[in-house]
């Protein structure tokens, strides 16, 4: 006679109990897919402290989201050392190795992802780009209707430029920028509407690349301005060890475009922290890779939270007072 099997209330309940703590414990803490390895691919237009920044807190961010190296991630980071044919060519690779995303980081990074990728599906995340509609990434912030969408690092320009009057001894300003860069060419005219409601005279010299950097500098420094403000352009940024060397031998104040700048020597800015600006990207393109959202439909976003960040030995080099109001208002102080 076969032995019969019971099954007591109490059995059931244990053998339910096992299987959801197996099930659990098979997923990852970003609720992913599982079982997937996700490949994304990175491209970075060049190296400075806030591109780099924005590419850390882009990874950190994936890692908080249950996307991580090792696990869930492959990551392909590439440098295109500030060429827009290496841009395109590290793209191309990206199509035809198939990743499931691209980040690109900065405007002309942006361009050459979204132009290898235009007949494919692959998702393009952007960040560190002033004005993704006019760079032809999109078509409005609100609505991007291609495969793009991300973070746009546009700052306040005129709060910027008003910290001008508060530390240097005259109205002269010397901007300095590559008239390549249309992430530059947007922010140097928003700055000329910006000095006229100011009262500021603005003096422009272009570069086209970083080793011309020093040059230019000394060349505003030698036409009497006495402030520089430095946008958020990818060459000038890269060879900003190069205007604080003019500037502090001609204690001439630098305002900065973001906070790593601020960091690494200028005197003072109020606007994007580029760690926090990767992570808010990051969080978008984790949404992506969920298959949440479609990049088409996700608004472009801008960092919800600017800082004052605030260099106090930069300034003694500058042979700048401080005002004690700034003290008070920094967020950040080096």
């Amino acid at each position: 006679m076969p032995t019969r099997t019971v099954w007591r209330p109490g059995a059931v309940f244990v053998l339910a109990f096992l299987l959801a703590v197996l099930t659990l414990g098979g997923c990852s803490s970003g609720n992913t897919a599982s079982g997937k390895t996700y490949t994304v691919g990175v491209v970075q237009i060049v190296s400075h402290v806030a591109l780099d920044a924005a590419r850390q807190g882009f990874v950190d961010g994936l890692k908080e989201e249950g996307f991580e190296e090792g696990k869930n991630l492959k990551l392909i980071l590439r440098n295109a050392e500030n060429s827009q044919d290496t841009a395109r060519q590290i793209a191309d690779k990206f199509v035809s190795d198939r990743v499931d995303l691209i980040l690109a980081i900065a405007t002309p990074a942006a361009q050459a992802a979204a132009q290898a990728t235009k007949t494919t599906s692959i998702p393009v995340v952007i960040t560190a780009v002033t004005d993704p509609v006019a760079a032809g990434l999109v078509k409005s912030l609100e609505k991007p209707g291609t495969n793009v969408t991300g973070t746009t690092d546009m700052n306040p320009v005129e709060d910027q430029l008003a910290l001008v009057l508060d530390v240097a001894k005259g109205k002269r300003v010397g901007i300095l920028y590559n008239s390549g860069e249309v992430n530059s060419r947007v922010q140097v005219d928003i700055a000329k509407e910006a000095a006229k409601k100011l009262g500021l005279e603005l003096v422009e010299r272009t570069v086209t690349n970083t080793n011309e950097v020093q040059q230019a500098a000394e060349a505003l420094a030698a036409q009497g301005v006495n402030a520089f403000y430095i946008p958020t352009d990818n060459t000038v940024v890269a060879g900003l060890p190069n205007v604080l060397q003019v500037a502090e031998r001609h204690k001439i104040p630098v305002i900065a475009g973001e906070g790593d700048s601020v960091k690494n020597g200028a005197l003072a800015t109020y606007g994007i922290d580029y760690y926090s600006l990767g992570k808010q990207t990051a969080k978008m393109a984790a949404k992506i890779l969920r298959g949440e959202a479609k990049p088409q439909d996700m608004p472009i976003e801008r960092q919800k939270d600017l800082k004052f960040f605030l260099n106090l030995k930069a300034a003694e080099r500058m042979g700048v007072e401080v005002p004690d109001a700034w003290k008070k208002r920094a967020n950040e102080t080096y």
